[in-house]
């Protein structure tokens, strides 16, 4: 009885809360359909004819509203990224920067360690000399001390002894070297030459370099010093001057390469000169020079050759050619190595130059040409200068001052010695010798000033 009670009030209050759910979602279905419907009627109105119009105009605020938000939140997470990235960075840069100081502290620390070990040492040893000599540690540093100082005092004197030595020797060497005087004429100018030439080859030059100053024969009465502008070119120089001045050069110079401890009668006569032209039209010519003691004693200058391979070519032939005779090069038209500059037709004439001409590197390459007597006559601050070379000297440089009371005359020109230099002259070399002197302390125009004032 009681079980079926109970079970009567059960089962009437399941059923009553199973409708009751079933009610309730009903009223919940109801209610989002009433919901839905209101949402289609307002989305018509807004939608309609007379509200389309204005929705437009809103919907384009929202849209740019949107884009603009979208942007912020772009920028925005741009800069988390790199306020981010910049804290990963500056951890990175934070940890290398620790290492690299702990690094250096350890290298520091070990060094400092190892000097302590080094003085420590040291000390040790002081202590031990001290005690091997019945000494104090006091006392042994302090001769340690006088003992430095000494051979600093010593090698102080060699210093000083050495540099005394050497003032000497330039000193010897400038009173040894005798003042060469500056050419006056053609012939004196070639006999000078012509000296240096065989001096060079009794030392055993035998490819020389001259360098003429290029003046006409003129009987011999032509000044040596003199400047000429040459408006035929490179024919009329050969046939005025190198021409001239090659054939008195070769009739003067005596190179013998036998009977060097005599001096045959053959000797004193002049050798047979014979001339060959390269090319006419830019006056290259070889000279030879036929002594009457025979072949051993022939020479042979090329005139005027230049930068062409051709040359290079046949001074290389010629050269073999002459063995230990002489061969000559008469005013090349080239200053150095660096005048072969890049040929796009010819690639390997400098290499070639450097082998023939300045006798390269190697075992088999030639005898190299070498400068034997140069005179250069040309202008430095308004003065003509004089630059020459007498093998075996040193450059000799000079300088004209017109005379004060015929300053218009070049005639009484005095040639004033400036000084002398073991390398090429240049300008600067020059131009400081003539400001030492007090005869140029004013310039050639300054002084002409004064005279007519």
């Amino acid at each position: 009885m009681d079980a079926n009670c109970r079970r009567g009030i059960i089962v009437p209050l399941e059923t009553f809360l199973l409708e009751r759910h079933k009610e309730s979602s009903k009223q919940q279905n109801n209610r989002n359909s009433h919901r839905m419907t209101s949402h289609t009627r307002k989305m018509t109105s807004i939608f309609s004819p007379r509200r389309i119009v204005a929705h437009r105009r809103c919907g384009t605020i929202v849209a740019m509203a949107f884009v603009m938000l979208s942007a912020q939140i772009v920028a925005f997470q741009t800069t988390s990224v790199t306020i981010s990235y910049g804290r990963t960075s500056s951890k990175a840069a934070t940890t290398v920067s620790y290492a690299t100081t702990n690094t250096d502290s350890n290298s520091s620390d070990k060094s400092i360690s190892d000097a302590q070990r080094l003085l420590e040492k040291a000390a040790q040893l002081r202590a031990e000399i001290a005690t091997a000599e019945g000494k104090t540690v006091e006392q042994v540093e302090e001769e340690a001390s006088q003992a430095r100082i000494q051979r600093e005092k010593q090698e102080q004197k060699n210093r000083e002894a050495r540099e005394k030595i050497r003032q000497e020797q330039l000193e010897q060497k400038s009173q040894q070297q005798p003042t060469l005087q500056v050419p006056v004429t053609f012939d004196d100018m070639v006999r000078q030459g012509a000296r240096a030439v065989e001096r060079a080859f009794h030392d055993g030059k035998t490819r020389q370099v001259v360098r003429f100053n290029l003046v006409g024969e003129e009987d011999g009465a032509s000044s040596a010093t003199e400047e000429n502008q040459w408006p035929g070119g490179a024919k009329q120089m050969y046939r005025e001057s190198g021409k001239p001045l090659t054939n008195a050069l070769l009739r003067e110079v005596r190179a013998p390469t036998k009977r060097l401890d005599s001096f045959p009668e053959e000797r004193r006569t002049n050798p047979q000169l014979k001339v060959q032209d390269i090319w006419d039209f830019d006056g290259t010519a070889l000279h030879t020079a036929e002594a009457a003691e025979g072949p051993s004693a022939d020479i042979q200058a090329m005139v005027f050759p230049n930068t062409d391979t051709k040359y290079l070519n046949d001074i290389d032939e010629i050269s073999q050619a002459m063995g230990k005779r002489l061969f000559l090069l008469v005013n090349p038209f080239w200053r150095n190595i660096d005048s072969w500059g890049f040929n796009i037709l010819a690639p390997g004439a400098k290499k070639k130059a450097e082998n023939v001409i300045y006798g390269g590197t190697g075992d088999d390459d030639a005898v190299p040409f070498e400068e034997t007597y140069v005179l250069n006559v040309f202008s430095v601050r308004g003065e003509q200068c004089v630059a020459l070379k007498a093998y075996p000297y040193d450059w000799q440089l000079f300088a004209f001052r017109e005379d004060d009371y015929y300053p218009n005359n070049e005639e009484y020109s005095t040639c004033i010695r400036l000084g002398s230099c073991e390398e090429d002259p240049t300008s600067a070399i020059i131009t400081e010798l003539l400001n030492e002197r007090p005869e140029f302390k004013e310039t050639k125009t300054m002084r002409q000033m004064k005279k007519l004032g």
